[in-house]
């Protein structure tokens, strides 16, 4: 048995969370690998919209397991947040959801250094979220940080040790804070990890997969976001790509089976960072209002664009997609033509692979593709495309040499069709 990964393939909220929530039910386990409370996951069913920010999106299938990776960075205080509005749903989650040992911990003093890390470079920020996730990386390959393990022994003075080492980092950006106010709720989001099950996660996935267990990792934010492969340095501060998977779970690559990618049929983008085809006008103002495109972790509005097949086609390549999921089809219902960049004029040459850099004087050279004008909320059938969708797909699937085997048509889970 191999695991399966899902992951986005542009600058995250592609909707990974509602497509993990449609396929959970084909799988035995729900892993998250990377990232930390900056990502967004929003599943929308029975006319309530949910948002995760930590925990696995299967966790709403009680017979599912859910596992928080080794890769992912976890703060006690908003997981405890996010484990209380679980339970106001009448969802427990310490039944089918684990925690790594070795995730690392994202610490008061963690939100502090983001933040003043942030307000120092003043026009030059990149749009974090300040939710403490780069320098909780930071102290990871710095070889300081704190784990999970780390709650079972000896954990106070650990984290004072730690603490006292951040202080004085942050009295040199000269960022005026109360520590206390960052530092509130603190012991309690320690106490609620330590009610779920606390695991060495690449033994026990792995122990899955000699079972014959089915595993779905779950990816967050998004390809052109990869610390390595992304709009450095305008990314996130982990490896968001498929190789992320398994050093964010302790597997082998050769246990890696389908990689779904997932991709709106236009492109957003949150926080600062080039972003070729950006809209200034009123198709950009509309694809924002009618998909609702603002940040599920911050509430920022989220920039709009075209499609860009040029990232688009770099993102499998890195990834080795082999299925492909269009999401946000019916947000384009409107336009009477729909433009998909297929590649960038650059000091006046074309190319049509990704550059090392996306500079001011880049160019997106657009192909035009005529749209469909027609709702697509309350289609239940591919059968019931309209023709110009059937083409718009046949067209990405060409250009990308990948099948597209998921369309969503709306945000709810049964507004989702699985193509033959």
């Amino acid at each position: 048995m191999k695991a399966d990964v899902l992951l986005g393939l542009q600058w995250g909220d592609e909707g990974k969370g509602k497509v993990v929530d449609v396929l959970t039910p084909k799988y035995d386990v729900i892993t998250r690998f990377q990232g930390g409370p900056n990502a967004g996951h929003t599943l929308e069913f029975d006319n309530i919209k949910h948002v995760l920010h930590n925990i696995p999106s299967g966790i709403f299938h009680a017979d599912k397991m859910n596992v928080i990776g080794n890769g992912v960075v976890l703060d006690p205080i908003s997981f405890k947040k996010e484990v209380d509005g679980l339970r106001a749903r009448g969802v427990d989650p310490t039944k089918n959801l684990v925690i790594s040992k070795k995730a690392h911990l994202i610490l008061p003093t963690h939100r502090v250094l983001d933040a003043a890390s942030e307000a120092s470079k003043g026009v030059t920020k990149i749009g974090s979220t300040l939710k403490g996730i780069g320098p909780a990386y930071m102290d990871k390959t710095g070889r300081n940080g704190l784990r999970v393990g780390d709650l079972l022994d000896n954990f106070d003075s650990k984290y004072e040790a730690l603490k006292a080492k951040h202080l004085k980092l942050i009295e040199m950006y000269g960022f005026e804070f109360n520590i206390e106010e960052y530092e509130a709720g603190l012991q309690e989001g320690i106490e609620a990890i330590k009610q779920f099950r606390l695991v060495d996660s690449e033994n026990l996935l792995n122990n899955y997969l000699l079972q014959g267990k089915s595993i779905l990792a779950e990816g967050a934010q998004g390809t052109m976001l990869d610390i390595d492969f992304g709009s450095f340095p305008f990314v996130t501060s982990s490896n968001t790509v498929c190789a992320g998977a398994c050093t964010g779970m302790g597997i082998a690559p050769t246990k890696i089976g389908e990689v779904f990618g997932i991709f709106k049929a236009y492109c957003t983008r949150v926080g600062a960072g080039p972003f070729p085809t950006e809209l200034f006008d009123a198709v950009g103002d509309n694809l924002r209002k009618n998909g609702n495109e603002f940040g599920s972790t911050t509430g920022r509005p989220r920039r709009c664009g075209w499609l860009d097949l040029v990232a688009l086609k770099y993102s499998v390549m890195i990834n080795g997609v082999t299925r492909l999921i269009m999401m946000k089809s019916d947000v384009l219902s409107d336009q009477d033509v729909i433009k998909v960049a297929t590649a960038y004029k650059i000091n006046g040459k074309e190319v049509t692979d990704f550059p090392y850099e996306l500079t001011d004087g880049l160019e997106p050279v657009y192909t035009e593709l005529p749209g469909w004008k027609c709702d697509l909320t309350g289609v239940k059938s591919e059968n019931d495309f309209p023709e110009a969708l059937v083409q718009y797909i046949k067209y990405l699937e060409e250009a990308l040499n990948v099948p597209i085997t998921i369309v969503s048509v709306g945000p709810d889970r049964e507004q989702t069709i699985v193509r033959a």
